[in-house]
């Protein structure tokens, strides 16, 4: 297996720039001849959503959907493929970052009965407790 930063993965989905492009394209062609899975963080999954969204201004819909292209594919692996699938879901249907909903999740299934936020677009999440 190997790992990939948030730069590799935008390279791959804006194209943007021509070079880094190819070098990110032999990167994931490299890792699927040796039959690698690549690996992406929720970190990773956080960044490029904000970098989608911020310096992209690519609409939610669509960050929705590269994302879940990513998930569906069997050429990545994430540090808990349910948790990103239900953050996706919360995130269709929500109004905060994707991101929220990954550390919400990720503590309620520590056992945290809670995630205390000041986040108001929060405020109907069960995982979340407006402070």
């Amino acid at each position: 297996m190997i790992g990939v930063d948030t730069n590799v993965l935008v390279r791959i989905l804006v194209e943007d720039d021509r070079a880094q492009l190819q070098r990110a394209r032999a990167v994931l062609d490299e890792a699927a001849e040796r039959s690698e899975k690549v690996f992406v963080s929720d970190i990773v999954l956080a960044e490029l959503h904000w970098v989608l969204e911020d310096a992209y201004e690519v609409p939610r819909s669509k960050i929705l959907q590269a994302i879940q292209g990513l998930v569906a594919s069997a050429r990545f692996e994430f540090e808990d493929t349910d948790r990103v699938n239900e953050a996706l879901s919360l995130y269709q249907g929500g109004k905060a970052e994707l991101s929220d909903y990954l550390l919400g999740l990720q503590a309620s299934r520590r056992g945290a009965r809670t995630t205390f936020t000041f986040d108001r677009a929060l405020r109907d999440d069960v995982h979340f407790t407006l402070s």
